[in-house]
């Protein structure tokens, strides 16, 4: 009676340090292993099966097979394939597969235990018979255990073969405490993994949340590309450099299975709040430009000067041959045809001025004034200037193609973002998304937007993310307002950045000594942006070696 007690306790312990472990125990691959194991281990079975019940419950398919005299490992992760199909729990009319112990077991959801299957009445062990002559096998105790989860819905079977006796290892048949064990492991395993499944779905559906909204971002202007999309990629790259790196910095910097997760996340979502920049302000391509561009206006307007030019000549014609003044037409004449020049030039002059560049001249904003004083008859027929105080506005932007206020409303996407990110209820692993994804306009030196960060009150990860979104945007080739540039340019640019203080020193090496730049390009650019960068010449740039001779 002590002995059974004894060993009735060790179960249970056994049972219970099983029971931790699954619930512990993420990766389902692992999982699935981990629960066949511990059912043998705990039950001291030689065998067995681990079958998962389809999505639809009319089939149980094998993921692991294991076999201690017979040196079987099949399925799990480092196991042979298994080549058997999947288990019918029904037929073709919908009768249940009763005479198959596994089938019988998942369909009416109870525990099978059979001492000897080669003298057991109701069930088909036909299969059983052939696999042991062949293997010189004998299959003798099953114990097959449904695994049912919290709301009795059917994950899976267990089944156990041949019990070994604890002294000399003869096969005897699973007793009813082992059975009792067995169902309870049966039902951890259930539970734990419907808590894997949960989590994966969940995670899918937040991942596909996630996609979902950058892709609209992207798709929100057909200047965007995919940005959204980009970002993250190119910042996992530059995480996975700086993990592989063994020098500087970055000697210590590891990110595990979670933190390379929570990463992708941030750059997936940091420009999220894109979402509430009105699109004519992100697709800006020309300083005129709102939900049209108001060159077209001008262009009318102009054709409108130049017909009220030429009503005017007529009229001096007509009343020059009335009055027999003949000689004042030839005047007439050149001066007509001299305004018309003066208006053309003046409609490419303006043309080229809505054109978005690096500069505006004092000798061009004084001739847009110029024009700008012209005067001409509105629909409503009231005398104007030609050019509103917006477009002359609009058309002094000395860089680019936004105004002040509409660069301020493309900055405050960031702020969205922090705001939009700030007010999820994140996970554990997740805690960090606000700050990698809030981090990626501002700047090493404290000049950056929206806080005002200095490079000390950075994490690495955020860091990386202000040089994937700087890059990737200088090298897009599907922007409105420039062409993609090379990479040697891209670097230069990168380089000058780095010297001011904008982007982090030690990052932008790295960027380039482990050649990130050049295995997103591969990926990402077209080949005619791919020119052979000469490295030496990169302004701001140290090599990797120059950390080695750092005394």
């Amino acid at each position: 009676m002590g002995d059974t007690k004894t060993e009735s306790f060790e179960l249970i312990e056994k049972l219970n340090e099983i029971g931790i472990a699954l619930s512990a125990e993420k990766n389902t691959p692992k999982l699935l292993e981990m629960i066949l194991r511990g059912a043998k281990t705990i039950l001291n079975a030689d065998g067995g099966t681990l079958y998962l019940a389809t999505e639809d419950k009319k089939h149980l398919h094998f993921e692991i097979i294991m076999n201690d005299s017979l040196g079987i490992m099949m399925g799990a992760k480092l196991g042979e394939p298994i080549p058997f199909p999947a288990l019918p729990l029904y037929d073709d009319e919908g009768n249940p597969n009763n005479t198959m112990v596994a089938a019988h077991a998942a369909i009416h959801k109870k525990t099978i235990n059979i001492p000897d299957a080669y003298v057991a009445e109701g069930f088909d062990f036909a299969g059983t018979r052939a696999f042991d002559t062949q293997m010189g096998y004998r299959s003798k105790s099953f114990l097959t255990l449904p695994m049912l989860n919290h709301e009795n819905e059917l994950i899976g079977v267990i089944q156990l073969i041949n019990a070994k006796g604890s002294k000399d290892n003869q096969i005897i048949e699973f007793s009813k405490v082992s059975q009792r064990i067995g169902e309870s492991l049966a039902s951890q395993a259930a539970i734990a993994l419907t808590n894997n499944k949960l989590i994966g779905q969940f995670r899918e559906l937040f991942e596909s949340f996630i996609n979902l909204m950058s892709e609209a971002i992207d798709k929100k202007s057909p200047y965007n590309g995919a940005h959204c999309r980009r970002v993250p990629t190119l910042t996992m790259m530059i995480a996975d450099a700086a993990c592989q790196a063994n020098y500087g910095i970055f000697k210590d910097f590891e990110l595990d299975e979670d933190e390379r997760y929570e990463l992708r996340i941030a750059g997936l979502l940091h420009d999220c709040g894109k979402v509430t920049t009105p699109v004519h302000v992100i697709d800006k391509a020309t300083k005129l430009e709102t939900i049209f561009d108001r060159i077209h206006l001008i262009n009318t307007r102009f054709e409108i000067l130049k017909r009220d030019a030429e009503i005017r000549f007529l009229n001096q014609k007509t009343a020059a041959i009335e009055s027999a003044n003949l000689s004042v037409i030839p005047e007439l004449e050149e001066a007509f045809q001299q305004k018309l020049a003066q208006y053309s030039s003046d409609q490419d002059f303006l043309r080229t001025c809505n054109i978005g560049g690096e500069f505006m001249s004092d000798e061009y904003k004084e001739r847009l004034q110029i024009i700008a004083s012209y005067r001409w008859i509105d629909p409503k027929g009231v005398e104007v200037n030609f050019l509103t105080e917006d477009e002359v506005y609009n058309l002094n932007i000395s860089r680019g193609t936004l105004t002040a206020e509409e660069r301020k409303t493309i900055n405050d996407h960031i702020v969205v973002t922090i705001e939009m990110l700030e007010k999820l209820p994140y996970p554990r692993n997740l805690r960090r998304v606000p700050e990698y994804a809030g981090g990626h306009h501002e700047r090493m030196d404290g000049k950056g937007y929206p806080k005002g960060l200095t490079r000390e009150q950075m994490s690495l990860p955020a860091r990386m993310m202000g040089i994937a979104d700087i890059f990737e945007a200088l090298s897009a080739k599907d922007r409105p307002y420039k062409k993609g540039k090379t990479l040697t340019e891209c670097l230069q640019i990168l380089g000058n950045m780095r010297i001011n203080n904008h982007i982090d020193p030690d990052l932008f090496d790295l960027f380039v000594s482990e050649k990130v730049y050049l295995r997103y390009a591969n990926e990402y650019l077209d080949p005619d942006q791919i020119d052979d960068v000469d490295e030496n010449k990169i302004p701001g740039y140290t090599p990797p070696f120059a950390y080695f001779f750092d005394t």
